[in-house]
C-alpha cells in the first residue's frame, strides 16, 4: 500500500477534484482538455495506488459518487494541491526575481552605493527582501550572506568582481598647503589624525613610508566625520577615501581644503559573492545593477 501511493501524481488528484465539482468523467474531461478514456485512465491509476474505488458509478448520465475511500483522498489531495501551487508560485516568484538577498557592506558604501543599487533592485522586484549586515573591516566574512563588498582580500572560496579604484586625498584646512597635488613625501613629520590600525590604514601608513613619509599620527578614531571636524579644529591632516569625502560633501565645506596625493594611494573595491553555490537571479541582477551604479561614480572621481 505505502509503496504503491508514491505510483500516483498530482494530475491524478486534479482529475479526481474537476470529477467531484463536475459530477461526470465527461464534464470533468472537458473542462481539463483531456479526452475521457484519458480521464478514466487517470482515476484507474489513482485508485490502483490508494487500493480501492474512490467513486460509485451508477451508469448512464447519472453523477457519480464520491466514495468513504474517496472523501479522505479528495480531503487531503486538496491540500497537496493548493501547496504544490504555492510551490509553483513561489518557484516562479523565485526565477523573476523575488525572494531574500542578504547583503554585506560598510559605511562608505552604504552612504553612496548601495542606495541606488537598491532603490533600482525595489522598483524591479517591489517583493523581495533584502538583509543588509555591517562587516568588520579586518575580518571580512561572506558566510551565509549572497554578495559581500569589500575593498581588501576576501578569505575563503569566493569569485569577485571589481568595482572601482578608488584614489585616496589630503584633506587639510583651507588655505593651509597650495591647491593643486601634493606629493606624499610632504606629508612627512606632519600632525595627522587617522583611523586606528586596521588592515587598511596599515597599508596607507606602509605606502606613506615607501614615498619617505612618516606622518606624527596623533589622534586616532573610526568615523570620517570625527576626523573631519579634528581637522576643521586645526589638530592634524587627514588622508581620506574619496567615497568618504563625497559622502559627506567635503568639497563644499569653505573650512576644507582637499587634494590629490602624488603618488595616488588608491583602494581597490570590489563585489564577492560564494564560489560554487547557485545563485538566486536577485542575486545575479543585485551584482548587475552594482557595477553599473559603481561605473557611473568612477566616472565622477
Amino acid at each position: 500500500m505505502f509503496n504503491a501511493m508514491a505510483d500516483f501524481e498530482l494530475r491524478h488528484l486534479r482529475t479526481m477534484a474537476a470529477i467531484a465539482e463536475e459530477g461526470t468523467f465527461g464534464h470533468a474531461a472537458t473542462r481539463l482538455g483531456y479526452t475521457q478514456s484519458s480521464v478514466s485512465q487517470q482515476i484507474a491509476a489513482l485508485e490502483k495506488a490508494v487500493g480501492g474505488p474512490v467513486f460509485d458509478r451508477p451508469g448512464g448520465p447519472r453523477p457519480v459518487r464520491i466514495t468513504p475511500l474517496g472523501e479522505v483522498v479528495l480531503a487531503h489531495g486538496r491540500e497537496l494541491l493548493a501547496k504544490a501551487e504555492t510551490l509553483t508560485d513561489a518557484v516562479g516568484r523565485f526565477r523573476a526575481g523575488h525572494g531574500r538577498i542578504d547583503i554585506g557592506t560598510f559605511q562608505s558604501v552604504s552612504n553612496l552605493i548601495l542606495p541606488p543599487v537598491i532603490g533600482r533592485l525595489l522598483a524591479e522586484h517591489p517583493g523581495c527582501d533584502i538583509r543588509l549586515s555591517d562587516v568588520a573591516p579586518d575580518d571580512p566574512r561572506l558566510g551565509e550572506r549572497d554578495l559581500l563588498f569589500h575593498d581588501g582580500p576576501v578569505a575563503g572560496d569566493v569569485e569577485h568582481v571589481k568595482l572601482l579604484d578608488e584614489p585616496y586625498l589630503l584633506v587639510t584646512r583651507a588655505d593651509a598647503v597650495p591647491a593643486g597635488p601634493v606629493r606624499v613625501k610632504r606629508l612627512d613629520g606632519v600632525p595627522m589624525v587617522a583611523w586606528p590600525p586596521t588592515y587598511h590604514q596599515r597599508w596607507l601608513e606602509r605606502t606613506f613610508a615607501r614615498a619617505g613619509a612618516r606622518p606624527e599620527f596623533v589622534f586616532r578614531t573610526t568615523g570620517h566625520e570625527t576626523l573631519l571636524s579634528m581637522v576643521r579644529a586645526g589638530i592634524g591632516w587627514a588622508v581620506l577615501p574619496w567615497l568618504a569625502l563625497h559622502g559627506h560633501d567635503a568639497w563644499s565645506d569653505e573650512q576644507l581644503s582637499i587634494h590629490p596625493l602624488t603618488p595616488s594611494p588608491t583602494r581597490e573595491l570590489s563585489l564577492y559573492w560564494p564560489a560554487g553555490r547557485t545563485e538566486s537571479p536577485l542575486a545575479i541582477r543585485t551584482r548587475e545593477i552594482a557595477v553599473e551604479v559603481a561605473r557611473d561614480l568612477a566616472a565622477r572621481m
